[in-house]
């Protein structure tokens, strides 16, 4: 069952059976996405904040940590969270921030977590209704503090993918190979892992590419093009970028290839934030090559 759902589905699932909706747009220089979700957003949608509620304050774990399963639990009960009532996650457009979303809330085990593909701008685009100002109050959900149900990398998980699997690296060609750094102090990327830019999973309309060219995508970079998870092919697969946030989109579409595999939530910001990493054993690699 693909993770993806269309603005047909959800509206037929809104009028048909409760459904939680999340509003999750967010942006690397910010401000928080609040402002866009009160313009405008899907009946019935809860806004969450990346930044506060998806993610803990920035430390040597990264810039986006994940948060503590009992403080997100709570966030998302706020959000009126079940465990038995399917969730749809959304952003502007790319999925990239739902994508977080959905990761986490997998990750804390709920089983129905999806994501519209195109975001809100794909929602407008087929002429849905809308709502508009501070949204709904939700009745408080249910959903219990949970970790671990799907698969997580640390940093040295990450640097022994990197070298024994496939660690592909989402961020964009440029930061792999460390000729720019617009956020993190260091640029580079982890020895031995793959340029990965999670700009080419992406078709027209900011949806994802249909599960087929997924699968061909990944097969050019060492993924078997017909694995069903890490276990089957024999390849572990894990994803990075900057802060966990990217790495996650990556994560989604490997999800509707087929392929599941893990997450490195501190992902480069990790990496590079040891303050012994002069000589320490998280070196970084430049150039085209994994290295």
């Amino acid at each position: 069952m693909s993770p993806l759902v269309e603005p047909g589905w959800v509206r037929d699932a809104q009028a048909s059976r409760a459904l939680t909706v999340l509003d999750v747009r967010w942006s690397l220089t910010g401000p928080p996405g609040r402002e866009a979700y009160e313009a405008g957003h899907l009946p019935g949608a809860v806004f969450v904040d990346l930044d506060a509620e998806l993610a803990a304050p920035p430390s040597p774990a990264g810039r986006h940590p994940l948060p503590d399963p009992d403080a997100f639990a709570a966030a998302m009960r706020r959000a009126g969270v079940c465990s038995d009532r399917t969730v749809v996650c959304y952003d502007q457009r790319d999925a990239t921030a739902a994508a977080r979303a959905w990761w986490l809330l997998r990750y804390a085990g709920h089983r129905d977590v999806r994501v519209l593909d195109g975001g809100y701008d794909g929602w407008v685009a087929a002429a849905m209704q809308t709502a508009s100002g501070p949204g709904p109050a939700p009745e408080p959900g249910d959903l219990p503090a949970g970790a671990g149900h799907l698969p997580r990398l640390t940093a040295g998980d990450a640097a022994l993918l990197a070298r024994r699997g496939l660690l592909l690296d989402a961020r964009a060609a440029e930061r792999y190979r460390g000729e720019v750094e617009p956020v993190d102090p260091v640029a580079g990327h982890v020895p031995g892992a793959v340029s990965a830019p999670a700009t080419g999973v992406m078709g027209a309309g900011g949806r994802l590419l249909p599960g087929d060219d997924l699968r061909q995508r990944f097969a050019a970079l060492g993924v078997p093009a017909a694995a069903g998870s890490p276990a089957a092919c024999g390849v572990e697969v894990g994803a990075y970028c900057g802060s966990g946030v990217t790495a996650a989109h990556l994560v989604l579409a490997l999800e509707v290839a087929g392929i599941r595999a893990a997450l490195w939530p501190g992902s480069w910001s990790e990496w590079v934030s040891d303050p012994a990493r002069a000589g320490s054993d998280r070196p970084v690699a430049t150039g085209a090559e994994p290295g």
